[in-house]
């Protein structure tokens, strides 16, 4: 049998605290209507500007929003990317981020070769080589955050297809 000293070792101050209960949601009671409506006040609201210059005549105010069913389209909130997509991005990453080190590497082993190319040049083309992948990634994952997961994984895609690092396949790895 436990004494309430050995049970305070295991509780913290304001394990007590409602609002940390997790447990069923509870419902407040709605508050009563007041006895004088006109006794609340109004919202504010905010003033007009009033500017000393005038501006001359505004332009008409074109209305940009879409109508029909591509209203209705884009007013929908998007799904958050669910597991597996979270995964595939993590993938993605991981092989840009193996094409950027293969870029590197096949970079230096190009310079040793004693090619007839000035060694800044080979250096600043390999660093952009092997910016060029993380680059990609992060630019498309931000441009297209509206955009629907299987065109954004169709630029990924397109991305490890096109930055393959190929002196490093070419060269190999013992070269």
């Amino acid at each position: 049998m436990s004494t309430p000293r050995d049970d305070d070792a295991l509780s913290w101050d304001g394990d007590d605290d409602p609002t940390l209960d997790v447990g069923e949601k509870r419902v407040a009671e709605p508050e009563p209507a007041p006895l004088h409506p006109e006794a609340e006040p109004e919202p504010l609201q905010p003033e007009p500007r009033s500017t000393s210059a005038d501006p001359g005549p505004r332009a008409p105010a074109v209305d940009s929003a879409p109508t029909g069913e591509a209203a209705v389209e884009d007013e929908a909130p998007r799904a958050p990317l669910g597991n597996v997509g979270l995964v595939g991005i993590g993938m993605i990453a991981a092989t840009f981020l193996l094409f950027a080190i293969g870029w590197l590497v096949a970079g230096f082993r190009l310079r040793d070769l004693g090619l007839p190319i000035p060694d800044v040049t080979v250096l600043a083309l390999t660093i952009g080589a092997a910016l060029a992948p993380l680059v990609w990634f992060v630019t498309v994952l931000a441009l297209t955050r509206t955009w629907r997961t299987w065109q954004r994984f169709l630029l990924l895609i397109l991305g490890i297809l096109l930055l393959v690092p190929w002196p490093f396949l070419s060269l190999g790895a013992s070269a």
